[in-house]
């Protein structure tokens, strides 16, 4: 039999949501786009937005928000596809050098989305609106605003 240490109420946990953070502002400020849905979606009322490098708020930045606001278990999700050496390796000693500065906070680093079935339906989502925009049944989407990078080309 395994023994589990309980976990706090949701009231005192907190969601950091990472990616790669850019040098790019719009697509920084799309995690904090990103955050704003998932605060719609999870029961934990305190979640931040993080990125790995590059930008800030880095992820000590929002471990200490979701500390200075209660959380006693901080659950660091990295907003990548698939697993490899940022998931492996960087953003646990990332996550591990935020704890160091708040004795106490248990902390989780959990899995990239992976091979989620949803991310099939978002894939499919996403490739139909494009082909909607193409044909000029759509808006451009969020990401490709202003860039006229959906376009349907020939060799």
């Amino acid at each position: 039999m395994v023994h589990a240490d309980p976990l706090p109420d949701v009231s005192r946990t907190g969601l950091v949501l990472v990616d790669h953070g850019s040098r790019v502002a719009d697509s920084n400020d799309m995690l904090l786009e990103m955050a704003d849905i998932v605060r719609g979606v999870v029961p934990w009322p305190i979640v931040e937005p993080a990125h790995m490098e590059l930008a800030e708020p880095s992820i000590a930045t929002a471990f200490g928000r979701c500390v200075e606001r209660g959380a006693e278990l901080v659950i660091v999700s990295p907003y990548f596809l698939l697993p490899g050496r940022h998931w492996s390796q960087d953003i646990p000693a990332l996550a591990a050098e935020a704890a160091e500065q708040h004795p106490g906070t248990r902390y989780l680093v959990s899995s990239p989305l992976g091979l989620h079935p949803l991310m099939a339906e978002v894939v499919h989502s996403r490739v139909e609106h494009c082909l909607a925009h193409v044909t000029g049944r759509a808006e451009e989407c969020e990401s490709c605003s202003g860039t006229g990078r959906c376009a349907l080309r020939s060799a």
